[in-house]
């Protein structure tokens, strides 16, 4: 009696990436981009109380965007009212 052999599987090719090609333009902004974040750097503890509060580190991801929100609107007030508020690196 012969034994049934397991059938071959098939080898599926996978799809070729194509690389994306951009404009010098573009190139030049992500350059730039990267070299801004790489500048900034991580925050501080200390900075980032001085942003969030006391309960800044405390606080959840979904908690600090709406941290945010406020204070983005506390700062189109400020400027409406003609109190233009320095802006201060992290």
């Amino acid at each position: 009696m012969k034994t049934k052999k397991a059938s071959a599987v098939k080898k599926v090719k996978k799809p070729v990436q194509r690389t994306q090609v951009r404009s010098k333009a573009a190139r030049g902004n992500i350059a730039e981009g990267t070299r801004l974040f790489a500048l900034a750097g991580r925050p501080t503890k200390a900075q980032f109380v001085k942003v969030y509060g006391p309960q800044g580190p405390k606080m959840t991801w979904a908690q600090r965007a709406k941290a945010g929100e406020y204070q983005s609107e506390a700062a189109t007030i400020r400027v409406s009212f003609g109190k233009a508020a320095r802006h201060t690196r992290l």
